[in-house]
């Protein structure tokens, strides 16, 4: 019997032949091409034994030790070429990594050509199929002979490759589809490879002849994803029965990949789109503070995390601050963050003190389940006061970056973690100085496997100090900047856990740009309301806003006056825009209604709503507050 070679293993090097006078080619893989799949020389045949002739007795063909060692040699080398060829696609995470390996791989140990084509889009886990469904070229690869030297060719890329069709329509009952539904892969010289390769590649790409193509479908799990093409040139040895053996394990690991790959991309996908939703899209711009923060994943693999921020705007221009951290970086992390967050806005709209608020998420982890433990630091700023309240319940301290440059980590109690149960949250109530930079952050910027909290936070304190210090005394450095600048002190591998980072600049408000008034529920205080703010307008500069914040002052303490059993308070705040805010001790709010020709009332807010440039209302615990805007640019 006839040993067939295997192509990769034995084709013979166009400078072998003896029809082409030139120099053999160099034996080094030209840039770009595999090196861990070694070329083979192109072993020797057995000599045929003479076919018995009609006088001699018929005898059988024994193979020799010699034949029978080479054809061990070449399924050695068949072998170590798919293992090398497998290990080399199995090495990308992605799918354009994949492709690129199958590609590499094959090219030129085992073809002179290959076209890839994927499904357009790809299927994702148990998607129903669509029929007909559409092949996109996603990667060709081509060698091509070049002069190098004088008359030495060797093989290099070729950037032009033949033309090939990049959209395929594969229609139920075509060659095409017949082809990929039988999986296996086959040889192109048959009619029906040769019409299924002429539906894919177009009429423009010349097929070759003989049995030098080969048409792989690429399944996956549960259906075929595309389609690889082996070709080789006309001058080249034609592939044998024991290439579709090859064709049939590259095509089966690269199909599996890309599966892998994609189910990967749309896992990572979700992550982000988590991770996005839960996490605030941006930061609010309240009176008297400028706001910046940053999240950084623990890994690029692992995108999602506990870490969150936030900051809330509260009645009386207040603005509360939050950073928690929940245990580990899993989608259950961040599904907990989310439904904490989410409590911490619901906990912040209540005008809860910074202590309760943290009880109460206490109760709401123990109530998700067993050890949903995370840290947590909730601080109130008031503008007005200057002054911050903090609640801690164990998370790392925040620190005070002065306007003078001293960096200073506030002494806060420690508390227990959320989720433990039964411990008392402290607050405390500090100076927070116009100009001053409160840094709020998760454990995972300061502690890693290389040093320990504490001596994390030290540096981060070095670090802000050493910021502050370039931008020199009376000048606070920007906080973007800033942030950039605290995320550089991590290392390369310095970081084991997500970062959550947020910022806050006092800008305060000074006491001259704030009026503040107690009425008492009667009748006759719209009338002084009116007066009291026209006082204040005309002190500020601000006469042309009299006509329209008189009427609207009206309108809405008219409204508190109407629920209301103790004194009304209003206050004027002034900074880039006028802000009125006017509280009663009753807790309902009111709601814009578009009144009858008939109603004698009910179109208060409905002038608010029309001359305000923003106006709400929030319920305190003990009543609420309603609040306009107007702009002091008229």
């Amino acid at each position: 019997m006839t040993e067939h070679p295997t192509s990769h293993e034995g084709r013979q090097p166009l400078a072998d032949r003896p029809q082409e006078q030139t120099r053999p080619r160099q034996e080094a893989a030209p840039a770009g091409l595999p090196s861990d799949i070694p070329a083979q020389p192109a072993p020797q045949l057995p000599e045929p034994s003479p076919a018995p002739g009609p006088s001699a007795p018929a005898v059988a063909v024994a193979v020799s030790p010699k034949g029978a060692e080479q054809a061990g040699r070449r399924e050695g080398d068949r072998l170590r070429f798919v293992g090398a060829a497998t290990r080399r696609i199995a090495r990308g995470l992605d799918l354009d990594e994949i492709v690129l390996g199958l590609c590499r791989a094959t090219v030129p140990a085992f073809s002179d050509e290959i076209l890839v084509y994927l499904r357009d889009p790809l299927p994702v886990g148990d998607e129903r199929p669509v029929a007909p469904f559409v092949l996109r070229l996603r990667r060709t690869d081509r060698l091509r002979l070049t002069d190098l030297e004088g008359d030495e060719l060797v093989l290099v890329p070729d950037p032009d490759p033949t033309p090939a069709a990049e959209l395929c329509e594969v229609r139920s009952g075509s060659s095409l589809a017949e082809v990929l539904r039988g999986v296996r892969p086959v040889f192109g010289d048959s009619a029906a490879a040769r019409a299924a390769l002429g539906e894919l590649l177009g009429p423009e790409h010349p097929l070759p002849r003989g049995p030098r193509a080969i048409l792989a479908p690429l399944r996956g799990r549960r259906r075929v994803i595309g389609a690889a093409v082996f070709l080789r040139r006309a001058e080249q040895p034609a592939f044998d029965p024991d290439d579709l053996l090859v064709g049939a394990q590259l095509a089966t690991h690269t199909a599996l990949g890309i599966d892998k790959a994609v189910l990967y991309g749309r896992e990572a996908y979700i992550a982000d789109e988590l991770q996005r939703t839960m996490l605030p899209d941006s930061l609010p711009q309240p009176t008297g503070v400028k706001l910046a923060s940053r999240y950084l994943p623990a890994a690029e693999t692992a995108r999602v995390g506990g870490d969150w921020y936030d900051a809330i705007p509260l009645p009386g221009s207040r603005v509360a601050l939050v950073v928690g951290d929940v245990m580990g970086h899993s989608m259950t992390s961040a599904a907990i963050m989310g439904q904490l967050r989410t409590t911490a806005q619901t906990l912040a709209g209540l005008d809860l003190p910074p202590q309760e608020v943290l009880h109460h998420l206490d109760e709401q982890a123990q109530r998700l389940g067993e050890n949903r433990m995370a840290t947590c630091m909730y601080a109130v700023y008031d503008p007005v006061s200057h002054r911050i309240t903090v609640a801690n319940a164990g998370h790392p301290p925040p620190i005070l970056l002065h306007l003078d440059g001293r960096a200073e980590v506030l002494r806060v109690p420690a508390g227990a973690p959320i989720g433990v149960g039964g411990v008392d949250f402290e607050a405390v109530e500090l100076d927070a100085p116009a100009g001053a930079t409160l840094l709020l952050y998760t454990d995972g910027l300061v502690e890693s496997r290389l040093r320990d909290v504490w001596t994390g936070i030290e540096q981060l304190r070095e670090r802000l100090a050493a910021a502050a210090q370039l931008t020199g005394p009376d000048h606070a450095p920007p906080l973007e900047a800033l942030c950039d600048d605290v995320l550089d002190m991590l290392g390369p591998g310095d970081r084991d856990d997500d970062i959550a980072l947020l910022a806050a600049r006092f800008d305060g408000i000074a006491p001259s740009d704030v009026a503040y008034w107690f009425l008492d529920p009667e009748d006759a205080a719209p009338g002084r309301a009116r007066r009291l703010a026209r006082r204040a307008l005309a002190r500020w500069d601000l006469e042309e806003l009299t006509d329209s914040v008189e009427l609207l002052i009206s309108e809405v303490v008219t409204n508190a006056v109407r629920y209301a059993e103790r004194p009304v308070t209003l206050r004027l705040l002034r900074t880039d825009v006028l802000r009125c805010e006017v509280g009663d001790d009753s807790p309902q709010l009111p709601r814009q209604r578009r009144a009858r020709e008939t109603d004698e009332g009910g179109r208060g807010l409905f002038l608010v709503n029309r001359l305000a440039r923003r106006w709400g209302a929030t319920r305190l615990s003990g009543g609420k507050v309603v609040w306009f805007e107007l702009s002091t640019r008229v």
